[in-house]
């Protein structure tokens, strides 16, 4: 749609000119003075980018608070494939990418967990566990509107230290128009024609429709409905290197100074492997972080150790997501004193992956004579060269992912008279999530003499001794499928909410706002991959070594070109004895996936069905009430004979959290003729409870000075807070039994100990947040405006030892356990954002076409997040005093999410009916903790990508667009424990849609 707007041309001196270029890092202009005297107005007509633009800096020149936005003049005019895509061009945002596309997004390098994001002024739920949103779920054409607060003000919904984002669809009366528009889109993705046979095919498809309508009833009255639908089915493709991450035991600090009892040595014993026990050790054999109470230091201070995981490999992976979506809005005001909104959202995606894996198994074995001697590792555990005796495995998963996001809302305003209005809101949002997958095993008949080389990079190479890894007959050994219920989740969110305007009119105080709100969230995940417990999780199948009906499955590598874009040679070599080169392969035999699960299944007299989960010892239940009340006052006035607005006001938040987790019912027995004591567990499940309230107290103040008609300068502060997730709240816990070796007599002889994992006693994170800018709005195209803020943090992460009471039998029993809690230390982030638009609409000839918009934000942290495997770690005791009972090995990761420098740059140009864009988006590296356990370190490399956009009006109604992100094929690196330990890479490929839309009435 075009609209026409006035604009005026603003006068601009030669320094002037040259001061805002040097910002903006725009080319150098001719140094022609430009007439001083005002331009005479001119209409013209603004769309596209351009009126995008326009559109972000109304949003924050009009705004009480600090805010970044955007929004479209019209349907599905958001310049970007996703909300996520569309959110990183947003001053201070950025994402991270999962399947090669924008998932949840940091706002100013603080991760998704200490940001909030409402849609349509509600709180959304997700199928992760934790409190970001998924925003690939939601289909960015059926949106209208998009802001991130920097500050607060009491009015907004907690939860958001980082800033708080919103979506908002259309309401069919402001939009004001009937329309009824389509919008279909063909996806191509490079990549995806490299592989054969694929699930999505070779061509994706992306459909959007979309009706709005307005009516006029006799009474006055008006009535606006909208309803809008789409339909995605695209491809994926996406390839790695990979190797075992440290969620869980599989990764761990090995030792290596030739000890016979543990880590990697040359001298004969039974425990020899990074894996083994020591004698009389719980634990496994790496490195022992336990202060010796003798010394002071650890255990095993100072000793060397190198990192060792179970797997190394590389995965190809065929893709196929599939997603439904409906919008549906109605907006009715049946006179002027009364308005109701009711608005719906229902979307449903279904994310399918064929995997195919080269795994080189046993990385944490120790082959005397090859491995110590032949390993090459860094002082922080980095290993750059192994040896050693490993199984070599051609494995593969189908992997399936079903979520379904439900959501409505309903919105009544009643103004009760000229200045007293009162509005309540009540809305629903659910999400639920089943991940679903066969795993397969086809493993060499015997260990092969293996070697890893990592490069600078920190890509690894293999080196093999006289095995063909593309030969099918070579994996025939351990064949078996694994059929896993790996997560059923469901995350609810039911609120009400009741706010109040009132005018004073008053020469100061302008209007009151005050309101509440409750809510109710509920979070359950019934967890699987286990072969044992009650609920069922795993579904083991196996066959016969070289079973003819799965070896029968032998396919060829479906894809050209494997991981090329990583440029590190041959992924494998095969040698000779002597070290002679026989081939290199750059793929493997593979078997196909779907083929020998029939065969395993067959071979078994079985047929497909994957175990429902139900509560076991690690589910997830809990359930988060929310009450809230504020209260706030906006000014308008003046200071220095300057206009002045703003508001403050205070918001009060109470949260009671309840945690159910289950357990095995038990009998405690008694031997009559010794009298020693047993637990006999029972087939039935009983339930534990606990329960955990806080209050806080969040004032904010925001204040904005016009300095002149063009520049304006802002002040914000408030108090925020970040709730934990609520997959870490849960209560999984379970009793340690004494030996029968040690003859128990008693019930605290007999229970020795708790283990488990979440903390539903987490108190929230907080900060003082103070934010100052000042912004410069030369015309309707352009601002200049920098921000610097600093975030107060009042509390971090520490591993601590909680003594929790029990009461068995009859009696009370205190245990302690390890848990992830929120200390009282504080922190500090300090930073800048800086924003600058321009457009050259002034200059000859074709360079008036040119605009651009660029975001740059720099931040600084002194936050520490301790690892809970290999960080500081110890427990409070009674007098409140930290004492720590573990020396880490590790640095401690920053904020989660922190990125130290975010940038986002566009250069658009617009002539006629073309309308393209080339976008750059960069992020520095972060730490991002994994959503099945927190508590480890995980980093993601700085990765820098390129966008492309073009569109091109054939007609008044009737668009072409061509859309592309990850042009040049940036990968993601994941680097495990350390900022430089790589250990997974994915290459996603570029993605382009060609797209035609149409508009009709």
């Amino acid at each position: 749609m075009r609209t026409s707007q006035s604009l005026t041309l603003v006068p601009f001196t030669t320094a002037s000119i040259k001061a805002l270029f040097l910002c903006l890092l725009a080319a150098v202009l001719p140094g022609t003075a430009f007439a001083q005297e005002e331009e005479e107005i001119e209409e013209i007509v603004v769309q596209g980018t351009r009126a995008t633009i326009q559109s972000t800096i109304n949003i924050k020149r009009d705004s009480t608070t600090i805010v970044d936005g955007l929004s479209a003049t019209d349907i599905g005019d958001l310049p970007a494939l996703s909300i996520g895509e569309a959110l990183e061009t947003i001053t201070g945002a950025s994402s991270h990418r999962e399947n090669g596309g924008a998932t949840e997004i940091s706002i100013r390098g603080l991760g998704p967990y200490l940001s909030a994001t409402t849609f349509n002024g509600r709180m959304a739920t997700n199928g992760t566990g934790d409190r970001s949103v998924n925003f690939s779920q939601f289909p960015s054409e059926l949106m209208n509107k998009l802001a991130i607060y920097k500050t607060q003000d009491a009015s907004l919904i907690e939860g958001g230290v980082a800033g708080l984002i919103e979506l908002e669809t259309l309401r069919p009366l402001d939009y004001g128009k009937r329309r009824f528009q389509v919008d279909l889109q063909g996806n191509y993705n490079p990549d995806q024609q490299d592989i054969s046979d694929t699930m999505a095919g070779g061509v994706g498809f992306r459909g959007t429709a979309s009706y709005v309508d307005q009516f006029e009833f006799d009474n006055g009255g008006l009535l606006g409905i909208s309803f809008g639908l789409q339909r995605s089915d695209i491809s994926q493709p996406e390839q790695e290197m990979r190797s075992s991450s440290p969620s869980g035991t599989s990764l761990f600090a090995c030792l290596a100074d030739n000890d016979p009892l543990q880590g990697y040595s040359n001298v004969t014993g039974t425990n020899d492997d990074c894996e083994d026990n020591p004698a009389g050790s719980g634990t496994n054999g790496g490195f022992d972080t336990s202060i010796d109470p003798a010394t002071g230091v650890a255990v095993d201070d100072d000793r060397p150790f190198a990192w060792a995981g179970s797997s190394r490999g590389f995965r190809q992976n065929d893709t196929h997501d599939e997603r439904d979506s409906v919008f549906a809005a109605f907006q009715w005001q049946p006179n002027d004193k009364l308005e109701i909104n009711l608005d719906a959202q229902w979307s449903e995606r279904i994310q399918s992956e064929d995997r195919n894996d080269l795994n080189f198994a046993n990385m944490k074995r120790n082959t005397r004579g090859t491995t110590l001697d032949n390993l090459v590792f860094q002082t922080n555990g980095v290993v750059t060269n192994w040896a050693g005796e490993t199984d070599i495995d051609s494995n593969g998963e189908l992997y399936s992912r079903t979520e379904e996001y439900t959501g409505w809302g309903l919105d009544i305003e009643y103004f009760i008279n000229d200045r007293f209005s009162v509005a309540a809101d009540i809305s629903s949002s659910k999400t639920t999530r089943v991940e679903q997958q066969a795993s397969f095993r086809q493993q060499s008949q015997s260990r092969q003499e293996t070697t890893f080389s990592r490069d600078n990079e920190g890509f690894v190479t293999w080196t093999v001794e006289d095995f063909d890894i593309t030969d099918p007959a070579n994996f025939d050994d351990g064949l078996r499928v694994r059929l896993d219920t790996d997560a059923d989740r469901e995350n609810t969110i039911d609120a009400a909410r009741i706010d109040f305007n009132y005018d004073l009119d008053s020469t100061f105080i302008s209007s009151i706002d005050f309101g509440a709100r409750v809510a109710e969230l509920s979070y359950y995940a019934a967890r699987g991959g286990s072969a044992s417990g009650s609920n069922g999780a795993r579904f083991t199948y196996t066959v016969g070594d070289t079973d003819p009906a799965v070896m029968a499955c032998a396919r060829e590598f479906p894809e050209s070109g494997f991981m090329s874009g990583a440029d590190a040679g041959p992924l494998v070599t095969s040698v000779d004895s002597n070290g002679n080169v026989l081939n290199t392969y750059n793929s493997w035999a593979i078997f196909d996936n779907a083929c020998r699960l029939d065969a395993i299944l067959a071979g078994n007299d079985a047929s497909l069905a994957y175990p429902e989960l139900g509560n076991h010892p690690q589910t997830v239940d809990v359930s988060e009430d929310t009450l809230a009340f504020y209260v706030k006052a906006n000014f308008e006035s003046e200071l220095a004979n300057k206009p002045v607005s703003g508001n403050f006001g205070v918001r009060v938040v109470e949260t009671n959290v309840t945690s159910v987790g289950y357990r095995s019912a038990f009998n405690i027995v008694s031997d009559p003729v010794t009298g020693e004591l047993s637990l006999e567990t029972t087939d039935t499940l009983e339930s534990i409870a606990a329960k955990h309230d806080y209050t806080e107290v969040l004032p904010s103040f925001n204040f904005v000075m016009d300095l002149t008609d063009e520049v304006i300068f802002r002040a914000g502060i408030f108090r925020g807070l970040s709730r934990a997730d609520p997959g870490d709240m849960g209560f999984q816990r379970s009793f340690q039994v004494a030996d029968e070796d040690d003859d128990p007599l008693t019930v605290d002889a007999l229970l020795t100990g708790v283990t488990g994992a979440g903390n539903p006693y987490a108190d929230p994170l907080t900060s003082w947040n103070y934010d100052l800018a000042l912004e410069w709005y030369p015309n309707e195209d352009s601002i200049l405006a920098a921000t610097v803020y600093l975030k107060d943090f009042r509390g971090g992460f520490i591993n601590t030892v909680v003594q929790e009471d029990y009461v068995v039998d009859g009696a009370t029993l205190t245990f302690p356990i390890v848990l992830q809690q929120t200390d009282d230390s504080t922190s500090t982030l300090t930073g800048i954002e800086i924003t600058g638009s321009h457009n050259f609409s002034y200059l000859p000839g074709f360079l008036g076409g040119f605009g651009t918009k660029l975001s740059y934000n720099y931040a600084d942290s002194d936050f520490e997040f301790e690892d809970s495997l290999y960080g500081d770690r110890g427990f409070i005791d009674e007098s409140g005093q930290f004492v720590q009972t573990h020396e880490g090995i590790i640095p401690p990761g920053n904020v989660p999410g922190f990125s130290r420098e975010t940038f986002s740059g566009q250069l658009y140009y617009q002539a006629g009916e073309f309308d393209g864009s080339i976008i750059y988006k960069y992020r520095s590296g972060y730490f991002q903790p994994y959503t099945s356990n927190g508590t480890r370190l995980r980093y993601v490399g700085e990765v820098g990508v390129w966008e492309a956009r073009a569109s091109y009006n054939i007609t008044d109604n009737l668009r072409l667009s061509v859309k592309a992100i990850n042009l040049f094929d940036e990968p993601k690196s994941q680097y495990f424990f350390v900022d430089d330990n790589l250990g997974e890479m994915n290459y996603y490929g570029p993605r382009v849609f060609v797209g035609l839309r149409g508009k009709f009435f």
